[in-house]
């Protein structure tokens, strides 16, 4: 194996780590605010705000770097996704946004309707990431029409398709599930049981659409060999039926811990399905996207990597050190 292709695997499994980072830490905040209205106390949504206020800043550090290393490291890869997705990534930032300003702001004036207006945009604006998300993974795994520039030549709308919109429902389930339970974890009482019913109610959700989609995955859309896509999702649905069994026991943390477990491996196996490709021609093959045609330089691989040694262990410190400081109930 050459240098260039090492630096290439190694960027992968880096940008791998930091997206499903991503998506287990941030994807509580989102889960969260996915259920902040149904809620019906002031106190009680007030709780939820503040069982994430300490973490949701830190954990959107990950998607940060996660963009700026698929910068660095797969530039076309970079520049295909962020045009062809330029109006979904738009209303996913708009979302982000409003989630962040409605955070700060929703306690700096005593008025019902104030708050009631930052409410709404708390929640709107976890429930718009959650689903676009997942609609993007969707269309990765389905293959964007692309031209000899790498470009993408499809419309808004054809992002829309119907696998790409059943794979953004597994992932909007999915984070309410997740979002649930670490209100479980993180309240007591009648908050933390009106949390436990959610996440059981949010699972039958999850489960089906996550079946319904690996199914229709694996037979449309895995272009290469089919073992490791299947044993990975074997695994996520053991995790995610685990989930279950966890939460009907009262096993908050041990329930939490099996959905991180799930969005790990529903992750995993979809980056099975790709490999090697990062974005798929669904016109031409040949005009694929892959992790070792896309790549930056030997050179500016390793420059990077030795950036990346030196500041993800402050990333991942920093993370492990806020969350045992305010690891208790709000």
């Amino acid at each position: 194996m050459t240098t260039l292709v090492t630096l290439q695997i190694v960027w992968l499994l880096l940008i791998g780590v930091l997206v499903i980072g991503y998506a287990i830490l941030d994807g509580f905040d989102l889960g969260v605010g996915i259920w902040h209205l149904f809620a019906k106390k002031g106190a009680e949504r007030s709780a939820f705000i503040r069982a994430i206020e300490p973490f949701w800043d830190g954990n959107e550090v990950w998607l940060l770097t996660a963009g700026g290393a698929l910068f660095a490291a797969f530039p076309a890869v970079y520049a295909t996704v962020f045009s062809g997705f330029y109006l979904a990534l738009m209303l996913v930032l708009v979302g982000l946004i409003f989630r962040a300003v409605s955070i700060e702001y929703r306690n700096k004036v005593a008025d019902p309707r104030w708050v009631a207006f930052w409410d709404v945009a708390f929640a709107v604006g976890s429930a718009l990431p959650s689903l676009l998300y997942a609609v993007a993974i969707g269309n990765l795994l389905h293959g964007l029409p692309l031209n000899a520039s790498g470009d993408y030549t499809g419309s808004f709308f054809d992002l829309l398709n119907p696998y790409s919109l059943v794979v953004g429902l597994v992932g909007f389930a999915m984070f309410a599930v997740h979002g649930a339970l670490y209100l479980a974890v993180k309240t007591s009482g009648e908050t933390q049981a009106k949390a436990r019913g959610w996440a059981a109610k949010a699972w039958w959700a999850y489960a089906p659409c996550f079946v319904i989609a690996a199914g229709w995955t694996a037979h449309g859309y895995v272009r290469g060999n089919l073992l490791l896509p299947q044993a990975l999702g074997a695994a996520a649905m053991l995790a995610i039926g685990l989930i279950r069994i966890y939460n009907r026991q009262g096993r908050a943390l041990a329930a939490f811990f099996a959905s991180c477990a799930g969005i790990a491996l529903v992750m995993l196996s979809a980056v099975a399905v790709l490999f090697p490709n990062l974005v798929i021609a669904s016109n031409d093959p040949s005009l694929s996207l892959t992790v070792f045609n896309a790549s930056s330089s030997a050179y500016t691989l390793g420059a990077m990597l030795i950036i990346a040694l030196a500041g993800m262990p402050i990333v991942i410190g920093y993370t492990v050190f806020i969350h045992r400081i305010f690891k208790g109930k709000v």
